[in-house]
């Protein structure tokens, strides 16, 4: 087979014979805004921490702006030079450029620093011009002539189609985070995002093209065995995407793996051809060196993808992946694109074979110098190596791309130079369309760095102090540190709590985590205004973990919570006061629906489960083990039809209920299977809490021995502070101690209440909400109003025990059955009330982190409410049913 020849818009192979005019249509000129991206990528690594986001800024600028900007232009090319079609009509491949570039504005300034919905619409616009750009290839290809390239295109219309079904997600994640509802399915939602984008969007647009410009960089035959290598590659790379994307979603792990590993088979058909051409000839030339490595850190990515998905929760995948960013990002996808440009802008700019020569020899200047720059810097950027090497690794990736832009730019101004003045550099719209992204994305990042201080004068230094600043209890001591203009401050920072914490300052300077014991210290600039500290640990900031420093004679006051941080609550409310129901009267006793959003009325979820309240009588023996585990992501139905991410042990709310009698030993293993420090205490036991009570980190465990002394029903709860926080989060149990000779009950159910809080824990609406005492609702057993929906079943004439535990945080109960006194009381240790006695009872009264036990006997068949009597409460969710059928 002949070498392939990729028509890029050269001039003739001899001298010109006369002005020299540029042949390649206006989109590939328009390469200038890719390089426009690259540069804005590159000031967005040096911003680092400046910017709100930065991380994701850096990410997002690099592939929404620069790579999925090259991919449209060249998919486009190629396309119409393979098929040797007919070019699309500019103005569309304008337009469909242009939106592409509004819609990453919009993404990046929405994310950044506006509301979500700009983010989710400027997607949704990504998503529109990628699928029209995907019709336009078709097109094409329906209007030529059958070729023997023409799979290539079929690579780039299922890149479009995974770029649809990811920048959907990035929408849905947008509208997710804006929502009451987040967690679990947030971090599935970002995984299956990121894995589509990176290998769909990107990994299947560079596979597709590599077919053909591989061999042409190489100057080399293309394989025989190309288009069947491309097709069975495609064929196994599309549907393993969907099997990967699908599995992370599903929280389905061996889907997801079989997925990828599908994908990677694809992937590794699809570069048979290519082994083959290399075996034919080696690289030679700069562009190829880093298209060969670009496949190789491809191939490294890929393997270690595959661990990380076989071996971790969907849940967790995307932060798993983050250490393989640098692989991905700078390892395969920079070295692509910048390979790809080496090779491909000394054509685009065109000028004839001269200009050819001159722009080549111009950008591949020190090559080998910045290949090895770059991939000497990826390791040091993916690996877990000291400070000082992750910095040489940045600097070493970067220092490559800056030569290139500089280069690049410098190429582009020359050529620009060389036109005639009806066509200077700023006449083609492509190029106009490059300065109007730039400026609007310069824009929206200054925007977002600025919008909430003003630009500070500069201060001369007069002084110098060093503060000692300590991390515990939810505090950051002082709260409050004024010093005279000027002063240059060193904070030396020391976490004394169980549990780990950081400190960030307004002005970017910040403390990695610290765990306990352990010291960092800040040094500010010389003070000129107030500056802002807080804990970046989800809720702390919100808690009150906060520091204000000012110059003397300035308001210095604490900075206090910041706006929500989190999601709101689900129905926008402050406070759960419903509307009266038929809670201590007669009907079914259903409330009456708390603030707008919580409707106690409406159908639960399908495939709801209520948490068993029935107990179980005590186990035999004296000694009893028990795991629990903490899982800070789960999701769980906490009113009809509303469902969010709650903080849990044994992933209930409750968590598992310990039962047993007086002297029984119980031996605990607490494992933190979760996000963050968590610790547990046992009223029911007697223990120095500075070991079994103490804040372990994820992974860690820890056995907790307690024997049981005392009769009773006792709370447990998270140990780890702020404990409101942990408490209203769901991280809270029951154990019951039986009194000696407890009699036999016919049926015994527990109900622990609680508080509830609607959305992100943490979060600062609800945290603002928690620690003002206006919870949006109460619970028995972790679902407002569950047992309307699921009632306990009796029967009339038999004795039925109630156990109750008020987990509060901050509230108590008061425990009514309508239409069935109780006989019998338990509270805190001892009797108030037996069966036989004269009296009864009308209520089982507990104030927070109390429990006891009540006996009643139904009458006769019905229904029967069981409500909180504190009415607000019963109204908003602490009610259930008893349904009482004949003996």
């Amino acid at each position: 087979m002949t070498p392939v020849q990729i028509s890029l818009g050269k001039g003739p192979s001899g001298p010109p014979t006369g002005p020299v005019r540029r042949r390649a249509p206006w989109h590939l000129r328009a390469n200038a805004l890719v390089v426009a991206w690259l540069a804005l990528t590159v000031a967005a690594a040096l911003a680092g921490d400046v910017l709100p986001a930065p991380r994701w800024l850096l990410i997002h600028v690099f592939l929404l702006g620069a790579v999925s900007t090259a991919i449209l232009i060249w998919s486009e090319h190629f396309t119409v030079a393979l098929l040797r079609a007919p070019s699309p009509e500019p103005r569309w491949s304008l337009a469909r450029l242009g939106l592409l570039n509004a819609g990453t504005v919009a993404v990046l300034y929405g994310v950044a620093a506006g509301p979500w919905p700009v983010a989710a619409a400027g997607a949704a616009v990504v998503v529109a011009v990628v699928l029209w750009h995907a019709a336009a290839l078709v097109g094409l290809v329906r209007r030529a002539l059958p070729g023997r390239f023409g799979h290539v295109v079929a690579w780039y219309v299922s890149a479009a189609a995974a770029l649809a079904a990811g920048g959907t997600l990035g929408a849905l994640m947008t509208v997710h985070a804006g929502s009451a509802a987040s967690g679990a399915l947030h971090e599935r939602m970002h995984a299956a995002h990121a894995q589509v984008n990176l290998l769909g969007w990107v990994g299947l647009t560079v596979l597709g093209t590599l077919f053909t410009l591989w061999p042409t960089v190489l100057r080399t035959r293309m394989s025989e065995r190309t288009r069947r290598a491309s097709l069975t590659g495609l064929r196994l790379a599309v549907p393993g995407l969907a099997l990967l994307a699908g599995g992370l979603l599903a929280d389905a792990r061996w889907v997801s793996v079989a997925g990828l590993a599908a994908y990677a088979a694809g992937a590794g058909a699809a570069l048979v051809p290519l082994a083959e051409a290399v075996r034919a000839r080696r690289p030679h030339t700069g562009a190829a060196w880093m298209l060969g490595a670009a496949i190789v850190w491809f191939e490294v990515a890929l393997a270690a993808d595959m661990v990380v998905v076989a071996t971790r929760p969907a849940g967790e995948v995307a932060a798993a992946l983050e250490p393989l960013l640098p692989l991905v990002l700078a390892g395969f996808v920079a070295q692509v694109l910048l390979g790809s440009l080496l090779h491909l802008l000394p054509a685009v700019l065109g000028g004839g074979p001269a200009a050819f020569k001159r722009n080549a020899a111009l950008l591949e200047r020190g090559w080998p110098v910045r290949l090895a720059a770059l991939n000497a810097g990826v390791p040091l950027l993916a690996l877990p190596v000291p400070d000082a090497l992750t910095l040489l690794g940045w600097a070493l990736v970067l220092a490559s791309a800056v030569a290139f832009v500089v280069l690049a730019v410098t190429a582009l101004v020359r050529s620009a130079a060389a036109e005639r003045p009806e066509r200077r550099f700023l006449a083609s719209p492509a190029l106009a369309g490059v300065v109007a992204a730039c400026l609007l994305t310069a824009g929206a990042v200054v925007v977002a760095v600025t919008q909430d201080s003003a630009p500070a004068a500069p201060v001369s230094a007069t002084g110098a102090r060093t503060v000692e600043v300590t991390l515990s209890g939810m505090r950051v001591r002082p709260s409050v540190i004024e010093a005279a203009p000027g002063t240059v401050l060193t904070l030396r920072v020391t976490n004394t709590d169980g549990q780990r914490h950081d400190l960030r300052l307004s002005t970017g300077e910040r403390t990695p985590m610290l765990a306990a014991g352990q010291s960092a210290t800040l040094t500010l600039a010389p003070l000129g205004g107030a500056v802002d500290g807080w804990c970046t640990v989800a809720g702390h900031r919100a808690a009150g973990m906060t520091v204000r420093i000012a110059p003397t004679g300035v308001a210095a006051q604490p900075s206090g919570a910041p706006a929500p941080d989190g999601a709101g609550a689900a129905g926008g409310g402050h406070g759960a006061h419903a509307s009266p129901g038929a809670a201590d009267g007669t009907g079914n006793g259903t409330a009456g629906g708390a603030e707008p959003g919580l409707d106690l009325a409406a159908p639960v979820s399908p495939g709801w489960r209520p948490y068993d309240a029935a107990l179980k009588p005590a186990p035999g023996g004296a000694e009893h083990e028990v795991e629990i585990r903490v899982d800070d992501r789960a999701v769980l139905e906490v009113a009809p039809g509303v469902r969010q991410r709650m903080w849990t042990f044994n992933g209930t709310v409750p968590g598992p209920v310990l039962r047993g009698r007086v002297g029984d030993v119980f031996t605990v293993t607490f494992v933190n299977g979760g996000t963050m420090g968590h610790g547990i205490d046992f009223h029911a036991g007697a223990n120095a809490p500075d070991e079994v009570m103490r804040t372990i980190e994820p992974g860690q465990r820890l056995t907790y021995r307690f024997r049981a002394g005392h009769a009773g029903a006792w709370l447990y709860h998270c140990s780890t502070m702020p404990m409101s926080q942990h408490i209203a989060a769901g991280m809270y149990g029951a154990v019951v101690i039986d009194p000696p000779g407890l009699p036999r009950a016919d049926r015994e159910y527990l109900l622990v209440q609680g508080e509830l809080y609607l959305g992100e824990p943490g979060g600062g609406a609800q945290v603002a909400r928690l620690r003002e005492g206006r919870p949006d609702g109460w619970m028995f057993n972790g679902t407002a109003a569950g047992y309307d929906h699921a009632p306990l079943e009796a029967k009339a004439g038999e004795r039925v025990r109630i156990w109750a535990v008020a987990a509060g945080p901050d509230s108590g109960t008061a425990l009514h059955v309508v239409g069935a006194p109780f006989d019998t009381v338990y509270k805190e240790g001892s009797y108030r009330l037996r069966s036989g006695d004269a009296g009864g009872a009308q209520v089982l009264d507990l104030a927070p982190a109390q429990g006891g036990f009540a006996e009643l006997v139904f009458p006769e068949p019905g229904t029967y409410p069981v409500v909180d009597h504190t009415m607000r409460h019963a109204e908003a969710g602490a009610h259930g049913l008893f349904t009482v059928t004949a003996p």
